[in-house]
């Protein structure tokens, strides 16, 4: 089969649900003001993107890049899990040639499943062994999604045992405006908890009571309920 966007796209509206559609459009908050704002759903779920996924795996950069630009939310997601997947599989000419199609293409990464799907895959492996200062650009973006991607690029660290970016970034993210990047930064924080407990308390008891309140509650959901409370009542 021919690995052109057309018939990647014409593969992917096989799935297709206008009802699905609807409650996408919902989910993804792509009202007027919502951080999804003007986004369109072809109403494809997750499973039936990766199972096309499968198909058009090694479709070339050329043709994912132009999936990538689809004013469909699906489409964008389908492009960024190819990449993920050639990724993965390349070498390192590949690999640099992906992560600097991504970096080129952020504004198309403007929702948080297409963050949190490509972030932790792309950008942080790639930054691993090497200077990360672009994390730290990302971070000083006024875009929403260049900050997510700067937080969540962090997990692969964290899996690793390596929390001094992970926790840097947060602290730099608290003040954040964003409800989505309070979860970010909550969410991180705690899968560094699951690593070691003892460094994700160094950093609550230094910031837990100037922290938003969801960055908080995600942070110490593994706690036991009696500490949660200490957290929360800042009494610790």
């Amino acid at each position: 089969m021919p690995m052109t966007v057309q018939k990647i796209q014409q593969r992917l509206r096989w799935f297709a649900s206008a009802e699905k559609a609807a409650l996408l459009q919902r989910f993804f908050k792509t009202g007027p003001g919502q951080y999804g704002e003007g986004d369109k759903f072809l109403g494809v779920m997750v499973p039936n993107i990766r199972l096309v996924k499968k198909e058009f795996r090694d479709a070339p950069l050329p043709e994912v890049k132009k999936l990538l630009h689809s004013p469909w939310h699906e489409e964008r997601l389908l492009a960024l899990l190819i990449l993920v997947d050639q990724f993965e599989r390349g070498d390192d000419v590949l690999r640099k040639k992906i992560y600097q199609l991504y970096l080129k293409n952020t504004h198309y990464i403007n929702n948080w499943d297409l963050v949190d799907l490509s972030a932790p895959k792309i950008v942080g492996p790639y930054l691993d062994g090497g200077s990360r200062a672009r994390l730290y650009r990302f971070v000083r973006s006024k875009n929403l999604w260049d900050r997510r991607i700067a937080i969540l690029a962090t997990f692969p660290y964290i899996r690793n045992a390596d929390f001094v970016d992970a926790l840097s970034i947060a602290e730099k993210l608290l003040a954040d405006d964003e409800d989505l990047m309070h979860k970010a930064v909550g969410w991180m924080l705690r899968e560094v908890g699951k690593k070691d407990v003892a460094v994700l308390e160094n950093f609550l008891k230094k910031h837990h009571r100037k922290m938003p309140r969801t960055a908080l509650r995600y942070a110490i959901e593994r706690f036991p309920e009696v500490k949660r409370k200490k957290y929360l009542k800042g009494n610790v």
